[in-house]
């Protein structure tokens, strides 16, 4: 530096010094005579010339410096950039590897793709509402105990939960229509592991009385189960559907949303992730109408009542392989459509560049971070993450919404069948009408309403809080529409005083024998129901129009007579008594605007999520949220709802095949109450961490906003201060 000083810096002085006054006069003092003084005025110029040579290349080394580090950010910057543009260059013909044909890449668009990603998820959706019937009639045959019927229906959220950090990391910096072709493949695997056990003979082995009727001195083995090599088969069958299909689940809701997310414009996405949650309610809601008839054998009231019954009806069973096969095919048939899509839709570097100006992250600091492929880079990402407290909150917002929809999915025809005294098929065919227009309605719905209104964060998270509170008063109302409770001997009725609440037994039918271990509920003409024809002492019966009718009932003494059409009086009839209750439409408007609300704030809560993290964390900070959403939402959200049955059961069955089985009869009100308690407090924890994540967003957000405005604030004064003195 300093021979670079020298060779510059001497011209400077030399023209300097003979442009001086001080040369000049230097020169008449020579001529003068006045050597002395011409000698000391020469020192001090070149002292004064060294003083300004220092200076000079101290400014020189300092101006160096500073443009060093400005050249070493714009670098940085620079390679960021490159480095960038290079992952968005990616855009592509839409083809089958090297064949690529010119009258398909009209398809090459993002609505297309969408369009066979929703039949995908359409197809997955199915799985699971015919996964949840299936399983549910398979504990219920079977008898498996509570941490038996949890550990089989959560197989799916923990492996799920396991391994989407991974996919979400990896796979958002991949080909994602790789992945979800991956995916495709997978759904339609898994759909034919659940099929496996049904396809094989031997389902069923029973032993049973052909009926249920009061005789003396009889004896009574009824043990209706399946055999060992079809439990064991549809154990591990399940077990490993549920696998597969938790690994295939976790590229079309992270990376799916990602890829459509960089295709659409910032203010469309909401659209189109809504017809991607309304197409997995679609498709549960499809599963469950589809499999409701299949279960119609297993009604409470109308049980089976001879061997060639129950042979009739497993084998009628046997016929679940067909719908799992069925659905595998429509997921395979996305297979070639899906492959042929390129790693980026055309127009997807413009779209990503623009979203990058209209909404940058929350945190300015990792907005052009570079993600590495090391494990100590994916660990620095989720501790970025961890460390968003607005993020935390949001996710679990989106845990809490999960436990609403599964106790409107998993429990709602259970609580419709109990409060409105309906067979279980009717209840579930319900349900299934209910969650299909509302939860898809809600989740277009809300997608849509976000999309036009142009909402920022702020807006979405008021949006989100006034919807849960909207459907919190909903939940409310629902609380209070149900029916009385219908007199039921040995429950609520003690046998005209003859018997004791709780106690099935009486001295009116103590001769019979009667086992509690088979429920066929009957209504007596005294509009009193009974637990089975036995315990009401019930002799005789005939079959009349396909309607079991029973006669010589010695329990029931009261009531008018009604007889047959060879002259019998009849005593009672198979089923349960008339409710006479007429809710049940009031019940079904509230519970479909509960849910319509309730769905409301789902696309909204994914929309806050994508917006303020970087544009590099997005697919991991979904596939956190998954894990904080299976941690506290859907894996502990099963459990809380099967406490809540367990609380407000009233008569439970024991002692069949040496164990304590299913729940026969509910408290109506302490259901309903814990029922609807669990979805409200849900909802109140939906408000409390939106409420949270809105302050911090403005919190945050507006000390962003002060960093950004000092430096522009101080280069307005400096340029002002400079017009002034010039």
């Amino acid at each position: 530096m300093q021979d670079a000083v020298v060779e510059v810096e001497p011209e400077a002085a030399l023209a300097e010094v003979s442009e001086s006054p001080f040369a000049a006069e230097a020169g008449k003092a020579g001529k003068a005579g006045k050597a002395g003084k011409a000698k000391k005025a020469g020192k001090d110029k070149k002292k004064n010339l060294k003083m300004r040579t220092v200076s000079t290349t101290l400014i020189k080394f300092h101006s160096f410096q500073k443009r060093g580090k400005d050249e070493e950010a714009e670098d940085k910057h620079a390679v960021s950039k490159k480095t960038r543009e290079r992952n968005e260059s990616l855009e592509g013909p839409c083809g089958l590897g090297c064949i690529v044909i010119p009258s398909c890449q009209r398809l090459n668009n993002i609505q297309c793709f969408l369009v066979f990603l929703c039949i995908l998820v359409i197809s997955q959706g199915i799985v699971f509402g015919l996964v949840d019937l299936s399983t549910g009639t398979f504990q219920k045959e079977n008898h498996l105990s509570t941490t038996e019927s949890l550990l089989l229906s959560s197989t799916y959220d923990i492996s799920s939960c396991l391994i989407v950090l991974f996919i979400s990391y990896y796979g958002g910096r991949g080909n994602i229509p790789r992945w979800i072709t991956f995916s495709s493949f997978l759904v339609g695997l898994g759909s034919l592991f659940f099929a496996f056990p049904y396809i094989s003979d031997g389902y069923h082995q029973s032993t049973a009385d052909s009926e249920d009727i009061c005789q003396e001195m009889k004896i009574i083995e009824v043990c209706k189960k399946s055999s060992q090599s079809f439990q064991a088969k549809y154990i591990a069958s399940s077990i490993l559907g549920q696998i597969v299909q938790g690994i295939a689940g976790m590229p079309l809701f992270t990376l799916g949303v990602i890829f459509i997310d960089n295709s659409v414009a910032i203010h469309s996405t909401g659209i189109y992730l809504g017809l991607l949650e309304a197409s997995l309610i679609v498709g549960y809601s499809l599963g469950y109408v589809i499999g409701a008839p299949l279960i119609k054998g297993n009604e409470n009231s109308i049980l089976p009542i001879s061997i060639e019954d129950i042979d009739h009806h497993y084998k009628w069973l046997r016929t679940w392989w067909i719908y799992f096969g069925f659905v595998s095919l429509i997921a395979w048939f996305t297979l070639i459509p899906l492959s042929c899509f390129p790693h980026s839709i055309r127009g997807t570097a413009k779209i990503k560049a623009e979203k990058r100006k209209q909404s940058p992250p929350l945190d300015k600091k990792s907005k052009d971070q570079e993600l590495g492929t090391s494990i100590k880079d994916f660990f620095a990402t989720l501790w970025v993450l961890m460390k968003n407290p607005v993020f935390i909150c949001l996710a679990l917002t989106t845990a809490s919404e999960s436990l609403v929809l599964i106790g409107a999915s998993q429990f709602l025809p259970i609580y419709i069948e109990n409060q409105f005294v309906l067979t279980h098929t009717a209840a579930t065919k319900i349900a299934g009408f209910v969650l299909l227009p509302g939860g898809a309605l809600g989740q277009l719905l809300g997608g849509i309403i976000v999309s036009k209104l142009h909402m920022s964060c702020k807006a979405l998270m008021r949006f989100i809080i006034v919807t849960s509170v909207i459907s919190l008063v909903f939940f409310g109302f629902v609380i209070f529409i149900h029916c009385d409770t219908v007199p039921f001997a040995g429950i609520n009725e003690d046998y005209d005083g003859t018997g004791q609440l709780g106690n099935l037994s009486a001295p009116c039918n103590s001769h019979c024998r009667c086992s509690s271990s088979l429920y066929s509920a009957i209504c007596g003409r005294d509009n009193i129901g009974y637990f089975s024809p036995c315990f009401a002492g019930c002799t005789h019966s005939k079959t009349i129009a396909d309607h079991k009718t029973y006669y010589n009932c010695s329990c029931i003494q009261e009531g008018l007579t009604t007889a047959d059409d060879q002259g019998d009086f009849i005593d009672a009839r198979a089923g349960t008594c008339d409710a006479k209750c007429h809710k049940l439409p009031l019940f079904v408007a509230f519970v479909f605007s509960t849910i319509l609300f309730s769905v409301f704030s789902s696309i909204p809560n994914t929309l806050t999520i994508l917006r303020i993290v970087s544009d590099n964390e997005r697919p991991l900070a979904l596939g956190f949220t998954f894990v904080i959403l299976r941690i506290f939402g859907t894996i502990p959200g099963p459990i809380a709802f099967q406490i809540a049955g367990d609380i407000s059961c009233t008569l439970r069955e024991t002692g069949y095949c040496g164990k304590t089985g299913n729940c026969w009869i509910y408290n109506k009100k302490k259901m309903a109450y814990l029922m609807v308690g669990i979805c409200c407090v849900c909802k109140i924890v939906t408000i409390f961490f939106t409420t949270i994540a809105f302050c911090l967003y403005k919190y945050f957000s507006k000390d962003n906003n002060d960093i950004l405005e000092m430096p522009m604030k101080n280069l307005k004064v400096r340029k002002k201060k400079e017009q002034t003195n010039m």
